[in-house]
């Protein structure tokens, strides 16, 4: 018989009754339903989470307004940010309320924010920092991985709200940076008018050093002009004493000339008046004359002759009438200027008198003033010390105002300015300085597509299991009739193998129909799929052939230790030590890998070498399956005789 004849009867055996082609076609469904429903119950259970009960308990009692703090409720702040996230069916509970729903299973853990929250948040500023704390409480009971979960969210939790303080911390040190970086440029300023006023400052102490020194100079001359004019105003004093004495004297000499001077006035007016009264009579007597001589007979020239001698002595007396009342004059003149003199002799007499009490007056204040003199000579000379300490020290203010002025202006360069919107994204830079940027060479689209490559390699080796315990490894028939063992092999490997490859066409459908999951090479995944059916029923009825019925219960073994080795959840490198050499051996963890590739759109080089291993595995199976029949076809054991452990 040929190969095809072989598939033939062995098809037509398994379907011979209903009842035969209704556990073929069971079985032929065991990968679909193993990997199907697994993958679909588990396809994306993280987008699910929001249906899981979770109790949060709010406790905190907030922090009151004091002082520069706000008023602070943490507590209600992050309750309600859980409650408007919706990442899982919180709900608002109290204490009791919480902790019997836990127990009863009506949530799968708590949250609990304690009344000290807030307070405990906003203990840094305080004298007694201390961290706040978010209580879970778990009941494994329930759920396991729900623990887990609730764990994982708690850290969310703690981090996002770590976040949220962290933030506006960073938030109330900005703005003070800001307020600082603002009084230090007007300290600046202030700064540079300290240190023009400084420069200033020692400029004008020298002028005064220079001044005082000239003052303390002229303060030594004064005081030497000050006792010479204490020397000088005593002897005006006994001077003007002896004037006051003198001019008392004139005074009363020139009241006895205006005296004498007043009297001689009074004759001299009465002369004048004479000698005027007589000159102004003489007319009329030369008149008279010249009657009296014509009446005695003269002619008129005697009486001309006669008078003519006599006009002499009146022009004479008419003269002397002149310098008489000239005379008068000036003897009046002499008594009021002796009179005049007189009241100028008592003025210099009062005059001198005072001049004499202001020599005495001055003497006393020269006096002090010599004295004074000498104090300000003293005081001069320290003001002239304490002006030259006053330029030291204005010059070392010079200097320190301008390295003052330097420090505050590289402190003012090093704060940068900021605006609040700035500030405000540098608070959340602060708060959060670290953003995951995911990049990914192969990406699976959910958790399901995730655990798809190993779960439908597994399903592989389930359908091709499930297989075999209808399907006869090797034909007694062919053996007698072919006598060939390498065609009796790959008879008895091509009909679980075909049918294997069936349900792995179907499986494919599933994922990738009924699922809607994503393949980037959808073609080479399918190719995976059959290459690991083909190469698993190698492997089995190698197992078969060598071991009978208990190759079947290898096959089971061999398929535990797949499971927990072929990589398909945790990494492979998370093994024991044993468990990891089998990775690199045992074939489904290679089909893991192609699948991952080709599904993914990762490195198609690597599923050339896992192609490579499976194809080795193959045709070592077959080669091994082949010596088995070989062995089989040439002689009987007593095991061949023997009823199936198994059935």
């Amino acid at each position: 018989m040929k190969i095809p004849a072989l598939l033939s009867a062995e098809l037509r055996r398994l379907t011979a009754t209903r009842m035969s082609v209704i556990a073929l076609i069971a079985l032929m469904l065991v990968p679909v339903l193993y990997g199907g429903l697994y993958l679909w119950a588990n396809q994306d259970p993280y987008g699910k989470f929001a249906d899981v009960p979770v109790a949060l308990v709010d406790l905190d009692e907030g922090v009151p307004a004091s002082g520069d703090q706000d008023a602070a409720d943490y507590g209600a702040r992050v309750a309600d940010q859980l409650l408007d996230g919706q990442a899982f069916d919180w709900r608002l509970l109290g204490a009791d309320a919480a902790a019997q729903a836990l127990r009863d299973g009506e949530v799968d853990f708590t949250v609990t924010l304690p009344a000290d929250f807030s307070e405990a948040l906003t203990s840094a500023a305080g004298e007694h920092p201390h961290q706040a704390s978010l209580v879970l409480a778990t009941n494994d009971a329930n759920n396991y991985l729900a623990s887990s979960i609730g764990t994982q969210a708690v850290e969310k939790i703690r981090r996002s709200v770590a976040e949220l303080v962290a933030e506006e911390a960073a938030g109330r040190l900005l703005d003070g940076v800001a307020d600082i970086r603002a009084q230090l440029v007007t300290a600046t300023d202030g700064a540079t008018r300290l240190a023009a006023g400084a420069t200033d400052a020692a400029s004008g102490a020298t002028r005064l050093a220079e001044g005082t020194a000239s003052l303390s100079k002229g303060a030594g001359r004064l005081a030497d002009g000050a006792a010479d004019l204490s020397d000088g105003a005593d002897t005006l004093a006994d001077g003007s004493a002896q004037v006051a004495g003198g001019a008392a004297r004139v005074a009363a000499g020139a009241q006895q000339v205006a005296d004498g001077t007043a009297t001689l006035a009074g004759y001299a007016d009465r002369a004048g008046d004479a000698v005027a009264h007589a000159a102004a009579l003489l007319p009329d007597a030369r008149a008279d004359i010249a009657r009296v001589l014509a009446d005695h007979g003269l002619s008129d020239a005697e009486v001309a002759a006669v008078l003519a001698e006599l006009d002499p002595v009146g022009d004479a007396l008419a003269s002397g009438a002149d310098r008489v009342a000239d005379a008068v004059g000036r003897v009046d003149r002499l008594a009021a200027g002796a009179a005049t003199v007189s009241d100028g002799a008592d003025q210099v007499a009062a005059g001198a008198a005072r001049v004499s009490d202001g020599a005495r007056t001055l003497s006393a204040g020269a006096g002090r003033l010599a004295s004074g003199s000498a104090d300000l000579a003293a005081g001069a000379t320290r003001v002239d010390d304490g002006a030259d300490s006053l330029r030291a020290g204005l010059t070392t203010l010079r200097g320190g105002a301008a390295e003052l002025r330097e420090g505050l202006s590289d402190g003012v360069a090093a704060i940068p300015d900021s605006s609040a919107a700035l500030r405000a994204a540098q608070a959340e830079t602060i708060a959060d300085p670290v953003a995951v940027d995911t990049s990914t060479t192969a990406h699976a689209s959910d958790y399901g597509a995730g655990l798809a490559p190993f779960f439908a390699a597994l399903a592989a080796w389930i359908g091709i299991y499930a297989l075999f315990l209808i399907v006869k490894p090797v034909s007694r028939r062919a053996v007698t009739a072919l006598r060939s063992p390498i065609r009796v092999t790959i008879a008895g490997w091509l009909t679980p193998a075909l049918l294997g490859a069936v349900g792995m066409v179907v499986l494919f459908g599933v994922l990738s129909i009924a699922l809607g999951f994503g393949f980037a090479h959808p073609l080479g995944t399918l190719g995976i799929l059959i290459l690991a059916s083909f190469t698993y029923a190698t492997i089995i009825l190698a197992l078969n052939v060598w071991l009978g019925s208990v190759g079947q219960f290898v096959g089971l073994v061999l398929m535990v230790l797949q499971l927990v080795t072929a990589g398909g959840t945790f990494p492979w490198q998370t093994l024991p030590a044993p468990l990891a050499a089998l990775h690199h051996v045992l074939p489904m963890g290679y089909v893991v890998d192609a699948m991952r590739q080709l599904m993914y759109g990762g490195a198609i080089d690597r599923v050339a070498g896992d192609v490579g291993v499976l194809l080795l595995w193959m045709g070592a199976a077959l080669a091994v399956a082949a010596i088995g029949v070989t062995r089989m076809t040439h002689r009987r054991t007593l095991r061949d005789l023997q009823p199936s452990l198994i059935g």
